[in-house]
């Protein structure tokens, strides 16, 4: 099928993503899915992980997700999560800093 969907990812604090795309892939629990227009109505959590997509020039991209949930219907893929940020946004030394006290306090416990 031709055509593009509407993909929408949101955070507590804001719009992540809000534009057209060809296919949205994303880290469910089960599994990683796809979807396409026309997709069969579903809804599903997310694991940690990375979401990507291919926006409507063709043009694919990233973005990390931190859990939530993922409801798709036949236009429209919509996905709340805890925390996304694009590939783009990602602070390196932030994310290594915050991946280093968890590791510490994983030790601790």
């Amino acid at each position: 099928m031709a055509g593009n969907i509407r993909l929408e990812i949101v955070t507590p604090e804001k719009y992540v993503v809000d534009e057209e795309v060809q296919i949205a892939v994303a880290p469910g629990s089960l599994g990683e899915f796809g979807v396409l227009i026309g997709h069969t109505p579903f809804l599903t959590t997310l694991k940690t992980g990375e979401m990507h997509y291919t926006d409507a020039k063709g043009v694919q991209r990233y973005v990390f997700v931190s859990g939530g949930f993922a409801e798709a219907l036949p236009d429209k893929v919509t996905v709340l999560a805890e925390s996304a940020e694009r590939r783009k946004d990602i602070d390196v030394d932030r994310a290594k800093a915050a991946m280093e006290r968890a590791q510490e306090r994983l030790a601790q416990s």
